[in-house]
């Protein structure tokens, strides 16, 4: 696979191996490990690989397969006899090393990190996140400590589809759009196993695969919930993402809880078979969602019992099972399904191998010296590095949704000896800024908005309104009073309502907040009001959008430990802090807008597919406290063979006052597709800094297989197509004062499949 030595190579440097693991051996004397074949560096993995499962009996298979964690269920038992220790397969990594024991560094949550917009700014989030699993990893094991989410096989990044504005884990995902979440998957893969030519950091797992996007409790549970998805939704919305996952190099997938059309997705052989190892080619392992194999017969009741339901998931596809913590699980009945020939000895063991395999890149069977990642300790933990850049990312993750009369950025000197006031219930709670699966920080790292603003130079205030976000119970008084004595007022509202399990019933402001919002405006009488949200989806703002009292409004999603500091930079418009986040999906206008979480078609879903009314911000919107232009748009050759990818270049100018940022956006539109096609199609994004006054030349490549349509397999066709080219999507009503640039050009030749070129 790409990026990482396959199973079928020992990697480079043989010979250089064999020196060293001599040399190493006449170090240690004794101490040498046994000669095993399968601990033998200078093997190829193959080898490494069939030796150590021809040594394992079938019960010892059986419980690699069956003890997948959590809570009892695991660590994979360890094997005396050969020397193997245990291993813990539940460790979550989805931005830091969350709900392990000990501090770590937090850094955005998954959707703020989205709207950065930034690959380059995912793979360092992933590879600082991957430094700290594999260093309290070594602690942990150093301690002799297996207990959940201290091993370094993560059930991370989170590639389904934001396909509705109310699910319960849309803060987890990379947003609406395949292309962008494919390509922050990239990222976030190669940067969490690393770079080292033999050695993976920390292994990858993309989940929830697949169809996967609520509901989690409304109307229906998601233990219980059946996707029904039309083939063509499946392959061009809810797919692609997880076949970038598989070409970046990831050592695992999660199968969901859902079925798709009748089939429970652990239990489904055209998705972890024909699909993702047929098709794709993955080679690594399928671990299940927590209790989804026993939720097979329990919440589906597909199965009859645990012993039909181990030979249907296994014989599917599924390597690893994650149990709620039964000692008796699903995969525990697989020697009654050896013994009556529903399962085989070497289905058993194929299963199991490329667990083995993924430990063996995880340097466990390798003397510790070779692994340049065995030496990692604490001291990396909480770095003044993986600080600063969890400030980074909060900065580049706030998307400006609104700025009237120059509200922002606020000027540094005139705010001497000023009031600001920072009020709502996100204002200095520091609970209720991380989102779900949040590492935890050492409190001296945390800074809430009134934290971070009191490192500024005006006197600040702070009067919460509300206890919680949900504002069940409002003290009007204390806004009123603090919002009239500001000369800024800073209104801190959001959500933290939904979560893994519980789904929002409306896009509206939880409780009382739109009213401690306008109390806050009338008791600012004219004097400037700026509104952070934070938030884990889209939210029903319309109101401060279209009153003049609402100066700003800047979203802020999650941005955990840094969110103060970044804050406080990104309103004075600090260098670096200039914002350029884009809103990585969309936000409607009013639940009118809003289709049944339960119906699985893409018609009126997404900037793809969207219906006739205009969203209150689209996919891709966002602000800037500088002003961009657009020209010299060039497709080359405008004429193309049906194979053939297409060149882009366009100049983009800063033509404002300040140094900024900006995300190019090129989307494709099929003018005469044979099938049906989105509106239009995110094709490539790139965020670029551009100093005040100057100019650069942009280079982007529209490969063929973006042209591809699915017509009962990928095929491409000939004919006409329009490539738009700006900050934002075309023909927007909530928009950035620029142009958005379109060229045409042909694609010639006899349709044919995908392959075939």
């Amino acid at each position: 696979m790409p990026r990482r030595a396959g199973p079928g190579a020992a990697g480079p440097g043989l010979a250089g191996l064999r020196a060293a693991a001599v040399l190493l051996c006449a170090v240690l004397g004794p101490a040498c490990p046994q000669p095993f074949p399968f601990r033998d560096p200078t093997l190829p993995w193959p080898r490494r690989l069939d030796d150590l499962l021809g040594r394992l009996s079938p019960a010892e298979l059986v419980l690699q397969v069956a003890r997948g964690g959590t809570m009892g269920n695991g660590p994979a038992p360890p094997i005396p006899r050969l020397g193997i220790g245990p291993y813990n397969w539940n460790t979550e990594c989805l931005r830091g090393d969350a709900e392990a024991p000990g501090w770590a560094t937090a850094f955005p949550q998954a959707l703020g990190l989205a709207a950065a917009f930034s690959p380059e700014l995912v793979y360092r989030v992933a590879n600082a996140t991957a430094t700290e699993v594999r260093a309290k990893h070594n602690d942990f094991t150093a301690a002799g400590r297996y207990d959940d989410h201290t091993g370094l096989s993560c059930f991370s990044p989170v590639l389904n589809i934001m396909r509705h504005p109310l699910w319960g884990r849309n803060q987890e995902t990379y947003g609406e759009d395949p292309f962008l979440s494919g390509e922050l998957a990239r990222s976030f893969v190669q940067g969490l196993q690393g770079q080292h030519p033999r050695y993976i950091k920390a292994s990858a797992g993309c989940k929830h695969f697949s169809v996967h996007g609520g509901p989690e409790n409304i109307p229906v549970s998601r233990l219980s919930f059946d996707a029904k998805v039309l083939e063509q939704d499946w392959r061009t919305t809810f797919l692609p993402q997880f076949q970038a996952c598989v070409r970046a190099g990831s050592y695992s997938f999660m199968c969901s809880y859902n079925r798709i059309n009748g089939v429970p997705a652990c239990a489904n052989k055209k998705l972890l078979t024909d699909i993702l190892r047929g098709e794709w080619g993955f080679e690594g392992y399928v671990v299940s969602d927590e209790g989804a194999l026993e939720l097979i017969m329990l919440g589906h009741h597909y199965t009859r019992t645990f012993l039909e339901t181990a030979v249907a998931s296994m014989n599917a596809g599924c390597n690893l099972e994650l149990s709620y913590g039964m000692r008796n699980n699903v995969f525990m009945h697989i020697p009654q399904a050896l013994a009556m020939g529903n399962i085989t000895l070497q289905m058993l063991r194929d299963r199991v191998r490329p667990l083995f395999y993924t430990r063996m890149r995880l340097g466990e069977f390798d003397p510790p010296a070779m692994n340049p990642y065995s030496t990692l300790d604490l001291s990396v933990v909480q770095s003044p590095e993986h600080r600063s850049l969890s400030l980074e990312a909060a900065v580049k993750s706030f998307v400006l949704l609104k700025n009237v009369r120059g509200t922002l950025p606020l000027r540094a000197r005139d705010l001497r000896g000023q009031r600001l006031a920072v009020v709502g219930p996100f204002a200095d709670n520091p609970r209720v800024l991380f989102g779900d699966y949040a590492p935890v920080p050492e409190p001296q790292y945390i800074y809430t908005p009134r934290r971070g603003l009191e490192t500024l130079a005006a006197n600040v205030s702070v009067a919460a309104g509300c206890r919680e976000p949900q504002c069940q119970r409002y003290s009007r008084a204390d806004v009123v009073g603090a919002a009239g004595a500001a000369d800024v007022v800073v209104v801190c509202l959001g959500t933290d309502v939904e979560t893994e399990g519980k789904d929002r019933s409306d896009l509206s402001l939880p409780g009382h907040q739109l009213e401690l919002l306008q109390d806050a405006v009338q008791a600012a009488a004219g004097r400037p009001v700026i509104l952070l949200l934070f938030n884990a989806g889209p939210l029903d703002v319309s109101w401060a959008q279209a009153h003049e009292g609402v100066g700003a409004i800047l979203a802020c999603f999650f941005p955990a430990q840094a969110t103060g500091l970044a804050i406080a930079r990104v309103l004075l418009g600090e260098a670096g802090a200039n914002p350029a986040g884009r809103l990585p999906a969309t936000w409607p206008a009013g639940m009118q807008q809003v289709p049944p979480m339960e119906n699985y078609t893409m018609e009126g879903r997404t900037y793809r597919y969207y219906g006739q009314e205009a969203p209150l911000y689209p996919f891709g919107y966002g602000l800037s406290y500088t002003t961009f232009q657009y020209r010299d748009l060039v497709l080359s050759p405008p004429a193309l063979p049906i194979c053939a990818n297409l060149s882009v270049s366009v100049v983009l100018q800063n033509t404002g006052q300040r140094h900024g940022e900006e995300v190019v956006q090129l989307y494709l539109r099929w003018e005469q597709s044979s099938v049906p096609v989105p509106r239009w199609q995110l094709v490539a994004f790139r965020r670029v800094a551009v100093p005040a006054g100057q100019e650069t030349k942009l280079f982007f490549q529209v490969t063929a297989e973006q042209r591809a349509v699915w017509a009962q397999g990928w095929h491409l066709e000939p004919g006409a197509f329009t490539l738009f080219a700006g900050g934002q999507q075309p023909g927007q009503q909530t928009r950035v004062p620029l142009e958005v640039l379109s060229a045409r050009f042909s694609v010639t030749g006899a349709a044919r499949p995908l392959r075939r070129c």
